[in-house]
């Protein structure tokens, strides 16, 4: 029997990978808690937001919304939920289609990430942007876009809402 042996990663790719793993377990946690400190929201409530906020009109489907925020659709209907008492987001059934729910930005939603927005990018630069030089930075741009096409080679809504 011929099987294929693992390609096992050599010294400096394992220290490399453990680099990376470690900046991908730390940094969203170091980004929940400057949003959980600043603005009493989780990550993942500012991703929904701002989501909403970058879309026509403020308002996504939420399946779509769900694949720009990375949660399932069960999880982002919670949240969504949580962000309705709030009175930043409301839901409504899509007119174009009612087998759908749009999640609306509300003017008070607006004004939280218009009000979260600058902790949240002086975060983001302090931890990302500011450790590295223009050319580092521009270098992890093009390693993530290949990461990322290598993870999903179809592309994603995402792509679609950055674009």
């Amino acid at each position: 029997m011929d099987a294929q042996q693992p390609r096992w990663l050599t010294d400096e790719e394992m220290q490399i990978w453990l680099t990376l793993a470690r900046v991908l377990i730390r940094l969203p946690a170091a980004l929940d808690d400057q949003l959980q400190r600043d603005a009493g929201i989780s990550h993942f409530e500012y991703q929904v937001l701002a989501g909403l906020s970058g879309a026509p009109g403020c308002t996504l489907r939420m399946s779509v919304l769900a694949v720009f925020a990375n949660g399932s659709l069960s999880r982002l209907s919670h949240v969504i939920g949580r962000l309705e008492k709030a009175g930043w987001v409301r839901r409504a059934p899509d007119p174009g289609d009612g087998r759908y729910t749009l999640a609306i930005l509300t003017d008070a939603g607006r004004e939280k990430v218009v009000a979260t927005a600058p902790g949240h990018v002086e975060a983001v630069r302090a931890l990302v942007f500011d450790p590295l030089t223009r050319t580092q930075q521009r270098q992890l741009g093009d390693i993530g876009r290949r990461i990322a096409h290598t993870v999903d080679p179809a592309g994603s809504d995402l792509d679609k809402l950055t674009s």
